[in-house]
């Protein structure tokens, strides 16, 4: 059971978000607040989950209140102003809804949670899969179809993302990408490559060959992913 707060200055926006919580079984409502305050309060007391937080509040802004959590619970910024965006993002927020909320927007993100909680697949509420992710590049959140990438790529201060348009250039780190990408698609092959599995043409050696602006591009396999690439491969899962 996902177990919520939500915080929100506008009894309207907690009253939404209360429904729809009510509608999912496997989600509980621990309490609802009106400002980052009295959140504190119920942090300090009350085992929590997710936080459905509003970002525009009296007393302290919900980006603010989050700088000063030292345990954080996972984080969902509700909002109705956009530009906030990157900045949640930045804070490691699991998701950025952006009021009006619908309920299969919510669901969704629910999702999202369960699966950062690690619930067993039986007890998650299943609705058609996201395809795509957002990554922050130059000030924008970037939006990057599954389909379209080929492989990412580690690198000392950044990571690139090559998909069939081009690059992307994150400063997000392997790790962080690699738990936001659905594993049946992609898998990490090397330190400092995750590759998308439906893109592979050929294993050669200790090589993966994708095909790169028309081009064969060789992606070094490490030998503490190579059993496992192999398994895949002599599975059929490929």
């Amino acid at each position: 059971m996902i177990k919520a707060l939500i915080v929100d200055d506008e009894p309207l926006a907690l009253e939404v978000l209360e429904t729809y919580i009510n509608q999912i079984p496997k989600i509980s409502l621990v309490a609802k607040c009106s400002n980052a305050i009295e959140a504190g309060e119920v942090l300090s007391k009350e085992d929590v989950d997710v936080v459905f937080l509003d970002i525009q509040m009296p007393l302290l802004s919900g980006i603010d209140f989050v700088k000063t959590l030292t345990k954080k619970p996972i984080i969902v910024f509700t909002t109705a102003y956009p530009n906030y965006a990157v900045e949640g993002f930045e804070l490691d927020a699991a998701d950025y809804l952006l009021k009006p909320i619908s309920l299969d927007r919510f669901i969704k993100c629910i999702n999202k949670v369960a699966e950062k909680l690690n619930l067993d697949s039986k007890n998650e509420i299943h609705t058609d899969a996201e395809d795509y992710m957002f990554v922050k590049a130059d000030k924008r959140l970037v939006k990057v179809n599954y389909h379209d990438l080929i492989y990412i790529e580690g690198l000392k201060d950044y990571v690139q993302i090559k998909h069939d348009g081009g690059r992307i250039i994150t400063l997000q780190t392997m790790k962080s990408l690699e738990d936001k990408l659905p594993e049946k698609i992609f898998k990490r092959i090397h330190r400092s490559y995750i590759v998308n599995l439906n893109k592979i043409e050929a294993i050669t050696g200790n090589s993966v060959e994708v095909i790169e602006k028309g081009e064969v591009k060789y992606l070094p396999i490490g030998k503490n992913y190579r059993d496992e690439l192999l398994d895949l491969v002599n599975d059929n899962k490929l």
